[in-house]
């Protein structure tokens, strides 16, 4: 076990790497000129060539990844262009808005996910299991921004029982999850966020659990009269690395790719951050953002794989 985490934690470091050149690469190839929006209209070519120059972008792009990769590695991210605070200091202040919702969506959605799953598994063709399939059919299929706005349209707008957007009267620098007239303020992006989660968790854990029960050593317990409960539980240990892996891949996705949900809901998220960087062209906060986001994607995955052979030690590694 110990082995195989090292040689794990050894390959994170050239995808890590390979995630920094698509980072870098895929933002050079957008249009616009990111220091177009800080100079007024009648700028002169000096005032642009100085502006690139305190910014290192007057640089042969090679040598600007060289430079920028090492001071990532540092963890100096930049000064975003906007603002001019550091990037690590934006995209921190971002994630504390985002992983809280997100740990929230993907907590809701693996009970409820797990719940029904098990149920429809257990009893495939019952009322139950037609339910859930339709729930699942309807979390996957439905655009989380299209359920975002008709929420606001029906709890806020006719309602008028929820906030439609922001973080609260005081900002996110002092939202408090223990008092409702802030809390509520997240309901509608977390049961935005929860659903397609929710429907792809529920079909992985039904088809997986139900694939595990067709096994023969399902057939053998049975036959020795075990109990149905018991049964049920060795299925779903022998389908929870399936579920693992299923799950980790919705968290990162949660916590990357929020950028319709907050954006909707006005929430001062990681998606919101990098909706901000792009209309504004803001090249250090987009970079590191997504270098943050993708890294954090890479750490989730390294977890729920080693958590993969912590409940399957029969899985074999290479």
């Amino acid at each position: 076990m110990w082995l195989y985490a090292a040689k794990r934690l050894l390959m994170t470091i050239p995808i890590g790497l390979g995630v920094t050149i698509i980072c870098f690469a895929l933002i050079y190839l957008a249009p616009g000129n990111p220091v177009q929006s800080l100079l007024p209209p009648d700028a002169t070519a000096k005032d642009i060539a100085d502006l690139k120059h305190a910014y290192g972008l007057d640089k042969p792009i090679p040598v600007q990844y060289v430079i920028w990769l090492g001071h990532a590695l540092t963890g100096n991210l930049g000064r975003s262009i906007q603002t001019n605070r550091p990037v690590l200091f934006e995209v921190v202040r971002a994630l504390r808005n985002t992983v809280p919702i997100a740990a929230i969506s993907a907590i809701l959605a693996l009970v409820i996910a797990l719940f029904l799953g098990i149920i429809s598994a257990t009893r495939i063709g019952s009322v139950i299991d037609r339910l859930a399939t339709m729930i699942a059919v309807i979390g996957i299929s439905v655009p989380q921004f299209w359920l975002g706005v008709v929420l606001v349209i029906f709890f806020a707008v006719q309602l008028d029982v929820l906030p439609a957007t922001g973080m609260g009267s005081s900002g996110s620098d002092h939202f408090s999850w223990f008092q409702w007239s802030q809390s509520k303020y997240a309901v509608m992006p977390i049961i935005s966020l929860t659903l397609t989660p929710l429907g792809i968790l529920m079909r992985t854990t039904r088809s997986s659990i139900a694939e595990v029960l067709a096994l023969d050593f399902i057939q053998t317990l049975r036959a020795k009269g075990m109990s149905r409960g018991a049964i049920v539980i060795h299925a779903v240990r022998n389908a929870l690395p399936q579920i693992l892996a299923m799950f980790g891949l919705q968290v990162g996705y949660l916590i990357g790719g929020s950028i319709l949900v907050e954006t909707v809901f006005t929430w001062p998220g990681t998606g919101f951050l990098l909706n901000k960087a792009i209309l504004t062209r803001d090249i250090p906060l987009l970079q590191g953002t997504v270098l943050v986001l993708a890294m954090t994607f890479v750490v989730i995955n390294l977890i729920v794989d080693l958590l993969q052979t912590a409940v399957d030690p029969r899985i074999k590694r290479a």
